[in-house]
């Protein structure tokens, strides 16, 4: 029977020909000779006892088994890159690196700002930062691609360390000229009478507005369905309809022409911050963690945790 066991090196060149399918691609960006490549993955075969590519016209066509090899060892590579990039940044004596991401709904409103005057202070500060949906964000820290993570409605997680930082609660917004602009307080019996917009069910968002017409016992119909509140008050703001957000999208909508509605039965909108458990959260993470709590407790916010 054939050994089982792949080194790092052997895992790298399946990964390099998995992706550009040729060994002649696949040398090049190994800065190997292609007869080198050849070898290295039949011998790899061997080891295995088992083929991982189909030949086809002087290509490499990945069965399955490489294609299982290629997925299941990205978080490793994942961590190498950083590993590296980390050391790059000490050898040219780099004051520190972020590496940040975040959902929509902090990631285009109060974190830009922190981040700016963060930087700002810190000029030899090296950062990453990006907007993704929060299952992204989660597999990005996971995975060690970024050292922290923001995201609304998270709670407790097997493999992060979790923080809620500061909770509101969801809001109603619509065009200031709409009827529902008057209201003090809007409810699901009030929606239900206007088009609107909603988040998809699978969101923890998009639940928790479902859950308040059922508990108010309405019927819940909409015209769209987003992925985003962002994207949700985009179509607001053109006249597409009604919708209940979270607090910071409404807050910073494209054109910030939104009425914003206390919602009733009201429905928690809770930041977390949240880091990998398998390693201490880094001292420029923890600083910036603490610039964007000082962020969220300026007079325009509310309900502090």
């Amino acid at each position: 029977m054939g050994c089982t066991q792949m080194t790092l090196r052997q895992i790298e060149i399946v990964r390099a020909v998995v992706r550009l399918q040729t060994t002649m691609a696949a040398a090049r960006h190994l800065n190997m000779s292609q007869p080198a490549v050849s070898t290295a993955i039949r011998q790899i075969e061997a080891q295995l006892g088992f083929p991982l590519f189909e030949r086809v016209n002087n290509r490499l066509v990945p069965l399955e088994a490489a294609t299982i090899v290629h997925e299941e060892t990205e978080a490793i590579f994942a961590v190498h890159a950083a590993l590296l990039e980390r050391l790059q940044d000490l050898r040219e004596t780099k004051f520190s690196r972020l590496r940040l991401l975040s959902t929509p709904p902090l990631g285009l409103s109060v974190i830009p700002h922190v981040l700016e005057a963060f930087t700002r202070r810190h000029s030899r500060l090296k950062t990453y930062f990006d907007i993704r949906d929060l299952a992204d964000v989660m597999r990005g820290v996971e995975n060690g691609k970024a050292d922290l993570g923001i995201g609304l409605d998270l709670g407790p997680q097997p493999t992060l360390q979790v923080e809620a930082l500061f909770q509101r609660r969801m809001v109603a917004v619509c065009r200031p000229d709409h009827p529902l602009a008057s209201l003090k307080v809007v409810t699901p019996r009030d929606l239900t009478e206007h088009p609107f917009v909603a988040l998809e069910a699978d969101t923890r968002m998009g639940a928790g507005v479902r859950a308040a017409f059922h508990s108010a016992r309405q019927s819940f119909l909409y015209r769209a369905e987003v992925r985003t509140c962002s994207t949700a008050c985009a179509l607001v703001e053109a006249g597409l309809g009604v919708s209940v957000v979270d607090p910071f999208s409404a807050e910073h909508g494209v054109h910030g022409r939104l009425a914003i509605l206390p919602f009733e039965p009201t429905i928690p909108s809770t930041v977390w911050a949240f880091w990998s458990n398998r390693k201490p959260i880094s001292d420029t993470a923890r600083r910036f963690l603490g610039e964007i709590r000082l962020a969220l407790a300026t007079p325009q916010h509310e309900s502090r945790l």
